[in-house]
């Protein structure tokens, strides 16, 4: 397995990506990792490389401007931060390393953010996984931000989220809860892009999902336009490829092998 670290110009600044290319591994599709609202390439922990490793191509990961090795970002984040990513960041990033064609792949708001890159860019992408994606606000979903706001109020917890973010941990936080909580975010939904997305999807999900319930992978299935499937996954939390990430790649694998040409 092939390791290499990139840094990448885009016109809010740098990102930090990585890559993990197996041997003998096929030039297309390349998997693009999108990260959480609290994560960045190191958080992935050992799963882009086992995920390159079972389905036998390359996958890369990078962190988003104000996360983990990226350059700071200034203020709060717009309401169409989702469709901002896929529309500057993703660019720069195919080009910089060469991506001809890709599966975006996303954990959380990144699976928004792969939502949006297959509406924007749909000559580009073979596919689209998510894993315990937003798709609306609902009631669990703001419940669980005031949970986690309250958790990471304890001493020590800001600190916890340095250690990958550096001094931009408290802007990381506090962009995570007062986008989801503002009054202004409580009508948002993926539908508009879902309904532009015409490759196949796959959307995962954990059954205990604290961030949101099934009906986010059910509404991802049934509006995207391309052939998609679910996979629920049991007694799961909101981080089904740490969770059970064996259970994850078997779903991705099996996905890719019977819906992407290439593969």
């Amino acid at each position: 397995m092939l390791t290499s670290d990139h840094w990448i110009a885009t016109p809010g600044g740098r990102l930090f990506a990585r890559s993990w290319t197996p041997e003998g591994s096929q030039a297309n599709p390349t998997i693009v990792l999108f990260h959480d609202s609290l994560g960045c390439v190191e958080l992935w922990r050992e799963f882009p490389a086992a995920l390159a490793g079972t389905v036998g191509h390359r996958v890369v990961a990078y962190d988003r401007l104000g996360f983990g090795r990226s350059d700071p970002r200034q203020g709060p984040l717009a309401m169409g931060f989702m469709d901002e990513e896929a529309r500057e960041s993703v660019p720069a990033l195919v080009a910089a390393l060469g991506l001809d064609r890709i599966v975006p792949f996303g954990h959380s708001v990144g699976g928004a953010m792969a939502v949006s890159t297959a509406a924007r860019l749909p000559e580009r992408c073979a596919a689209v996984v998510t894993v315990a994606a937003q798709a609306f606000v609902e009631d669990r979903t703001r419940e669980g931000l005031q949970a986690a706001k309250r958790a990471f109020a304890e001493p020590g917890q800001v600190e916890r989220l340095a250690r990958y973010h550096g001094d931009k941990a408290r802007w990381v936080l506090d962009t995570w809860i007062d986008t989801w909580l503002s009054p202004e975010f409580k009508d948002w939904t993926l539908d508009a892009n879902l309904a532009r997305v015409g490759c196949p999807v796959l959307a995962i999900h954990g059954d205990r999902d604290e961030y949101g319930s099934v009906r986010h992978p059910e509404r991802i299935a049934a509006l995207a336009r391309g052939a998609s499937r679910m996979r629920i996954i049991e007694a799961c939390g909101h981080v089904p490829h740490r969770e059970a990430p064996e259970a994850v790649l078997g779903a991705v694998a099996d996905f890719l092998t019977s819906a992407v040409p290439e593969i």
